[in-house]
């Protein structure tokens, strides 16, 4: 504030002159005095810049006591505060803003049970957000939803706060080493750098830079595992009404943003030639009989780890020599039948003694029988019988399988897809059925086992019709 020595102007003597931005002069003065900046001061006509009373703020007894009339009117506050008066006499608080070039209306509650005080406190907590460059209606949605779903801390209004929320939903049916890693791989690569980003601010060239900064580290296989978690974290946002639209998804539908990694197969023995040295090492394998148990099982039923590691005795039928395996053992979540050979059936009546009355587990964990095998475990002891990790590993026996029975033993893509438990479907296009099949694949399951006891004595087995026909050959069993 400048103020400027004594001045007459016009019949007006005036001891003190405020010059300001607000164009104001002292009170003591009745002319009215245009005052720049710079000093310069000038007189002005009554007419030329009329007086611009400031109308008297809202209080409860006026808000309270207006009447109602046809059509409804506002009772304007200060700052885009009003009240909206209904021709029901309703009172309701709205706050007049502008975002993105939009005038909007947002609805703060009703009179009296949002008074005036409290209806300020809500306008001033909208303009926060407005100068932090945030749309104050979609903070307040989003808050709904959340509250909708149990959550009111505002931290859970982060990226990193709605992808735990995700993930506790997500991970409620899957095993818990996937949602282990799942959770990992966050907190490890996108939490650091955008976690405590608002999620609704959120633009898809701060998704990008994160994902190329995993993608400098040579580890592109992740960085595209990593892209999927955070497109599912903002659908669930999406879906659940806390953002308007998803950034990722055009990262999702542009396929060239991030270098496509090389794809490397699960190391498997798929040569017939070198079949026979693998089973006679895992035949002579000298550590845990369980273990050893377990290496034969698989290259007989070719599961995958995870449900050879949970097999249980209550899931085996002896009478029907049949292995069920419930749904949420299985990765596509869908249970499946494993007919048993009889071989394989040789194995489990040997480890029954051992490990039944132990425990449910048909392969236990050495330090607890109330825990499956370690997932390694198969691994390792192919490691300790000194085969390397790029030659063979414990899901490689499928691999093994599925390329023996195909193209040796020439069974029907579709018998072998089934029992691989693959996402596969019937020619009217049905989805997979856990009993489809089931015959042809028990009688596979035995020629399978059979090939492989014939390639460890040298003997040879009759194989599919090379035609392929939907009929067997009676010639192969």
């Amino acid at each position: 504030m400048k103020y400027i020595s004594p001045l007459k102007i016009g019949a007006f003597s005036i001891s003190t002159v405020r010059c300001c931005s607000m164009k104001s002069i002292d009170n003591r003065v009745k002319c009215r005095v245009y005052c720049r900046v710079s000093g310069v001061i000038e007189e002005v006509g009554k007419s030329k810049y009329p007086t611009h009373r400031r109308k008297p703020l809202l209080t409860n007894p006026k808000i309270a006591h207006a009447p109602a009339k046809e059509k409804p009117y506002k009772l304007k506050d200060a700052h885009g505060l009003y009240v909206l008066v209904t021709p029901s006499r309703g009172r309701l608080w709205r706050y007049r803003y502008r975002f993105s070039g939009k005038v909007k209306d947002l609805a703060l509650g009703a009179f009296p049970s949002v008074s005036l005080a409290q209806a300020r406190l809500k306008r001033d907590a909208a303009k926060a957000l407005l100068n932090d460059g945030r749309d104050p209606a979609v903070h307040k949605a989003a808050e709904k939803a959340l509250r909708a779903r149990g959550i009111d801390e505002q931290s859970n209004m982060t990226f990193e706060g709605i992808a735990r929320t995700w993930h506790e939903q997500w991970s409620s049916n899957k095993e818990q080493s996937t949602a282990a890693a799942t959770i990992r791989r966050l907190e490890k690569n996108v939490f650091p750098w955008m976690g405590q980003r608002f999620i609704g601010e959120i633009d898809a060239p701060e998704i990008l830079a994160v994902l190329r900064r995993i993608e400098a580290r040579g580890i592109l296989e992740s960085a595209r595992r990593i892209k999927i978690i955070i497109g599912q974290v903002f659908r669930f946002a999406l879906s659940t009404g806390l953002i308007k639209h998803d950034p990722s998804a055009i990262l999702r539908d542009n396929q060239e943003v991030l270098k496509t990694p090389t794809v490397k197969h699960m190391a498997a023995v798929t040569d017939p030639k070198e079949i026979p040295a693998l089973l006679r090492a895992i035949d002579s394998y000298s550590g845990s009989f369980i273990v050893k148990c377990a290496l034969q099982f698989q290259a007989l039923t070719f599961v995958r780890p995870g449900e050879l590691r949970h097999a249980e005795w209550n899931d085996i039928d002896f009478d029907a020599a049949q292995w069920a395996i419930p749904a949420h053992k299985m990765k596509m979540k869908q249970a499946h039948i494993v007919p048993l050979s009889e071989q394989a059936i040789e194995i489990l009546k040997e480890l029954r003694p051992l490990t039944s009355t132990r425990g449910k587990y048909v392969f236990p964990s050495h330090r607890s029988a109330t825990r499956p095998m370690s997932e390694n475990t198969v691994n390792a002891a192919l490691r300790r019988m000194d085969i390397e990790k790029d030659k063979m590993c414990g899901h490689g026996f499928r691999a093994m399988a599925r390329t023996i029975l195909d193209e040796v033993l020439q069974v029907r893509p579709e018998f072998i897809e089934h029992q691989l438990a693959h996402a596969v479907k019937d020619p009217n296009g049905r989805a997979y059925n856990r009993t489809a099949y089931l015959d042809e694949r028990k009688k596979m399951m035995q020629l399978w086992a059979n090939y492989l006891d014939g390639l460890k004595t040298g003997t040879r087995v009759t194989p599919f019709t090379k035609s392929r026909t939907p009929r067997l050959s009676r010639d192969a069993f």
